[in-house]
């Protein structure tokens, strides 16, 4: 079994739970409670370009928390082996219920009032639907993500693109199994 550590603490991985643009997110346990693990990645991403993505996620999680969207809670920071300890979210993502065809309206009415927060306060966050995870009922994002606002990246003109079963959404499924 696969162990990591955050700040000396050691955890032992259950699965990876994905990867991103900037890292890879393990369910990791410290045999009592369960949490994620974010370890930054350096590989390249060719739509996205990134100063010192350690540094961004603790600049966008001070700049989420202070708009009052809600995300699991940061835990510990290991800069030395940039790793993220943060709270485990359980639910299912938009992305499931979109493909399992149980998506509700009141999901998107949901992170249409967050961008009623995120907008006067000129920034997007990432609206792909993997990154936002309902737990009893509500929206929570579960990235720490965050750029300056941009009519492109808005929710409106490309997030919605994904919360229901578009081109667009069938093409990425199509493309995640090749």
């Amino acid at each position: 079994m696969e162990i990591m550590d955050v700040c000396g603490r050691e955890f032992q991985v259950i699965r990876l739970l994905g990867r991103g643009k900037g890292g890879y997110s393990y369910l990791v346990t410290d045999g009592e409670n369960v949490f994620v693990l974010k370890q930054i990645h350096h590989e390249h991403c060719a739509y996205y370009t990134f100063g010192d993505k350690l540094q961004s996620e603790l600049r966008d999680y001070e700049r989420l928390m202070a708009i009052g969207i809600p995300m699991p809670r940061m835990l510990a920071v290991d800069v030395e082996k940039e790793r993220i300890l943060k709270e485990y979210v359980e639910g299912d993502t938009i992305f499931d219920l979109v493909l399992r065809d149980e998506m509700k309206s009141e999901y998107i009415e949901q992170m249409c009032a967050m961008c009623e927060k995120l907008y006067p306060a000129n920034t997007n966050i990432d609206y792909f639907p993997t990154n936002l995870i309902v737990r009893d009922g509500s929206l929570v994002y579960v990235d720490y993500e965050c750029n300056d606002y941009s009519d492109q990246w808005n929710f409106e003109n490309w997030g919605i693109r994904y919360w229901s079963k578009t081109p667009e959404f069938l093409q990425y499924l199509e493309e995640q199994k090749g």
